[in-house]
């Protein structure tokens, strides 16, 4: 058996254990074996008479997922599609009003707590207020023990490393850009405004929560 095997039978297992706890929180939550077979249950997920908008996120466009979406016959509220600054907020807002959300998160407890950092708030709004439905998708990279290590990970690997891919147009200067570690900052430039623990899905199966056994973002 090959060293990916063993990664994939630790995967599974450990997974399952976080599907069952995020359940018990009231979150529907699924395992896959494949970032594919996890877009796949995704799409299962969206209704085609909906209209479906998303955060920014490494892990829908990684599993195939936004592409398919871009693709594919849907009623779209695409901040993509902006020309202005004035444009692209009013269409985030508009977002807040769609069927379906998608997203990634940040970190994932073991005991089914999710934590997410956000810039302006429009992905944390939309995971706990607005959208009939969320669907998240997360590898198991972004499962760790307790709620503090999801907290770690999200400040100390999620924020520097996002901050590196949107400070590429040398608009954002922050001292996890520099340095690659949090300092707690509270630079104009940082990403880090809003801080969002899910600990409970209200109502329960609003947000649907697709595990991967592959690596998905960062």
């Amino acid at each position: 058996m090959g060293e990916n095997a063993y990664i994939n039978q630790r995967n599974r297992k450990l997974g399952e254990q976080v599907v069952n706890n995020l359940k018990k929180r009231y979150f529907d939550a699924y395992y896959t074996e494949t970032a594919s077979a996890a877009a796949e249950k995704a799409i299962e997920l969206i209704p085609h008479d909906g209209t479906i908008a998303w955060g920014g996120s490494m892990s829908i466009i990684e599993s195939g997922l936004l592409d398919h979406v871009l693709k594919g016959n849907y009623k779209l509220t695409n901040r993509d599609t902006a020309t202005t600054p004035e444009e692209k907020n009013e269409i985030l807002r508009n977002s807040l009003l769609c069927d379906t959300y998608l997203m990634g998160t940040n970190a994932i407890s073991l005991s089914g707590e999710l934590v997410n950092i956000d810039c302006m708030g429009n992905r944390t709004a939309a995971l706990m207020y607005g959208p009939r439905s969320v669907i998240i998708i997360a590898g198991m990279n972004k499962v760790v023990p307790t709620l503090q290590d999801a907290i770690t990970r999200a400040r100390n690997f999620a924020a520097p490393t996002n901050m590196q891919r949107v400070a590429g147009n040398g608009l954002r200067q922050t001292p996890c850009f520099s340095s690659g570690q949090c300092f707690d900052c509270t630079s104009k430039d940082s990403i880090c405004s809003h801080i969002a623990i899910t600990r409970l899905c209200n109502p329960a199966k609003r947000i649907k929560v697709i595990l991967t056994g592959e690596r998905l973002g960062f």
